[in-house]
């Protein structure tokens, strides 16, 4: 299992139009082959609250950045989504975890 990771800075004042896009984006993402779960969640720190955190778990790294990220859903996504972040997100991806409590 991969995770992906990224941190969304969504521009101010966008949030709730960010989130409605999202919810239209998310079918996009969960068809796709590989795809296990997605979490979004914002930020509780003050003055933080445009910023959200992206987590999907992905079977494989190439689920991602060969299958979604080459696919026509993701034109699609690109579309809803990629216009409200400022800066644009870093994404990781990680693997299981080597320490848990």
């Amino acid at each position: 299992m991969i995770l992906e990771s990224a941190l969304l800075d969504v521009r101010a004042g966008l949030e709730d139009e960010f989130l409605a896009a999202f919810t239209k984006a998310r079918p996009l993402i969960s068809v796709q082959k590989g795809f296990r779960s997605l979490e979004l969640r914002r930020c509780l720190d003050e003055g933080r609250g445009s910023r959200f955190l992206l987590q999907v778990e992905w079977e494989t790294l190439a689920d991602h950045t060969e299958g979604f990220r080459r696919s026509a859903e993701y034109e699609r996504w690109r579309g809803l989504l990629h216009r409200f972040y400022e800066p644009f997100p870093e994404v990781e991806h990680y693997g299981e975890p080597v320490l848990t409590a």
